[in-house]
């Protein structure tokens, strides 16, 4: 038992040796003394974080609302805040999202419901790509009947992209829906 743990007291003891040389080897040097620090130079804590994007969502609530008057549409950014120390943070986006919301009177409309899927996604894919923040995400349909009734489903853009781009109908709606 003792050869065991002196066995794990050097591998730790080893380790932390090399970590110090490691570090030492690799600091950096000062370069100017009189420099003062800035606090957002301090270690951030990372959070999921969603960010209005209001003119692109201008925009795409225009395009949705030609398609269909009883139609509204948004768009965030999902990303990062690096929350610093003293409550500051900065904001990384990792991909642009989409969100559609269609009033209707019937849930079991699946080729009606594709085909305006189409519609929408055409005007998503349109958009072009430097306008984009961060990758592709997804376009959000929710078809609602009532507060209690509705269907709600994320279609990834670069999936509709690369598999669904030109289908149509009950075909695209089934491709990313489960039934009502």
């Amino acid at each position: 038992m003792s050869l065991k743990r002196n066995l794990i007291v050097g591998i730790v003891l080893t380790a932390a040796a090399a970590v110090g040389v490691v570090t030492t080897v690799s600091a950096p040097e000062s370069t100017d003394p009189s420099s003062t620090t800035d606090s957002n130079n301090d270690v951030c804590g990372y959070q999921w974080a969603y960010h209005d994007a209001p003119e692109l969502t201008a925009l795409f609530n225009d395009s949705v609302q030609a398609l269909n008057p009883d139609a509204t549409g948004r768009v965030d950014y999902f990303g990062e805040d690096c929350v610093y120390p003293d409550g500051t943070s900065t904001f990384g986006v990792m991909e642009t999202d989409f969100h559609v919301q269609l009033q209707v009177d019937d849930l079991n409309q699946e080729d009606e419901f594709g085909n305006w899927m189409a519609q929408v996604m055409e005007s998503v894919t349109n958009i072009p790509r430097e306008e984009l923040a961060g990758r592709y995400g997804f376009v959000e349909f929710s078809f609602v009947k009532s507060d209690t009734e509705q269907v709600t489903f994320r279609v990834p853009i670069q999936q509709y992209m690369d598999e669904a781009d030109g289908k149509s109908g009950a075909e695209l709606f089934k491709m990313f829906a489960s039934s009502p």
